[in-house]
């Protein structure tokens, strides 16, 4: 089948982690024969920033990474309904415009044979409501959420005909444990600072331990403003900026433990829902410790494939035995290895997206999915 991926960019990951999930989803598919092909917008604001930042080099990197991968970029005269005449699933991200959400649904509720579905990776639902709820999802066959609690509050909008859990998930054919390199460092947390949605909670689970143990610490990540790099500076942190989506497997086997600080209106509004760096985390095999999150969907097991911390005072704790205890570090590194594989790889969300469209998808997508799924 043919996979049409309407995404805010694939090419860049600055700032935009749902590139790091569409990346491996898309690989997975290839790897049982099916086509792939992402659409993304002139002014994407993360291709922008990523050029700006880093300049033209970082795309011609993205194409070296990731060569077995298509994106067309598309502005305000291309012509969407012929470029989606051979498509079987279009799958559109809620980061799209508006109108292009509208007009997407107009071309399916015309007649076309695709199978179309919304994908919302983001808080708005809750942070912004009134972005969401005017949204035209009507003519959608499905609605992926990225977290259960997310399904629930479209369900009980009534926003999208039917609502599925679709989490994200790490790509274990490039997040995966890479013994032979040696380790440089102590901490290593990979993250954006953004909007002020967890600068408190920056502070409490990472600064100030990491100062008060005087630990060799790197932060990697974008949107740091001149205060919080005062902020590091002063803790004896190292700033290393953005990151290459490709080049975090090596950050990771490079430190001795990593820290999970998830954004404010997860914690209040959508529970359940972890960065995608969790996932990655885990499958890279680094212990990881986690500042307050309700694991809802019981998605890992606490205490054994990360450790759960209160407060800052116990994140500290909790450093200082991974960092001290080898035999702790390796435990939590192979639990949390254990249950990515188990159940968090891009295979299993492509597993369950087959289940979905076999549930919502059109006679098209269901005639083409039945034989060649069912013998895999």
């Amino acid at each position: 089948m043919k996979f049409v991926f309407y995404t805010h960019s694939l090419i860049s990951d600055w700032n935009h982690g749902n590139a790091h999930f569409l990346r491996g989803v898309m690989r997975d598919l290839q790897r049982r024969g099916h086509e792939t092909l992402a659409l993304e917008p002139e002014g994407a604001w993360s291709r922008t920033n990523l050029i700006s930042d880093q300049g033209p080099a970082a795309v011609e990197r993205f194409h070296q990474a990731f060569p077995q991968h298509r994106s067309e970029i598309y502005d305000e005269a291309f012509d969407h309904e012929a470029a989606l005449t051979d498509a079987d699933v279009v799958i559109v991200h809620e980061w799209t415009e508006p109108r292009l959400v509208e007009s997407l649904g107009r071309i399916r509720r015309k007649g076309a044979a695709f199978t179309l579905l919304f994908h919302d990776t983001h808080h708005r639902a809750v942070s912004a409501e009134g972005d969401i709820a005017s949204l035209m999802l009507d003519d959608y066959d499905g609605v992926l959420a990225f977290g259960q609690t997310l399904r629930e509050r479209y369900r009980r909008a009534g926003w999208g005909k039917s609502v599925f859990t679709w989490h994200e998930a790490a790509d274990d054919s490039l997040f995966r444990p890479l013994p032979n390199v040696e380790k440089s460092g102590d901490l290593i947390w990979i993250g954006n600072w953004g909007d002020d949605e967890r600068s408190a909670e920056i502070a409490q689970f990472l600064i100030r331990p990491a100062r008060d143990l005087a630990l060799k610490t790197m932060v990697r990540g974008v949107r740091y403003p001149d205060h919080a790099l005062d902020q590091l500076r002063n803790a004896g942190i190292i700033y290393g900026g953005w990151i290459a989506n490709a080049d975090v497997p090596a950050a990771f086997a490079r430190h001795k433990v990593t820290v999970h600080i998830p954004r404010r209106p997860y914690i209040e509004h959508l529970p359940g829902i972890p960065t995608i760096r969790v996932f990655e985390a885990l499958a890279c095999g680094i212990p990881l410790i986690s500042a307050p999150w309700a694991d809802i969907e019981h998605l890992f097991t606490p205490g054994l494939d990360y450790l759960p911390v209160g407060d800052g005072e116990e994140m500290k704790k909790s450093l200082h035995a991974v960092l001290f205890d080898t035999n702790l570090a390796a435990s939590l590194a192979a639990s949390g290895l254990a249950t990515i594989k188990a159940r968090h790889t891009c295979r299993h969300r492509v597993d369950e997206l087959l289940e979905i469209l076999a549930n919502c998808g059109t006679s098209k997508v269901t005639a083409k999915l039945q034989p060649r799924e069912a013998a895999e």
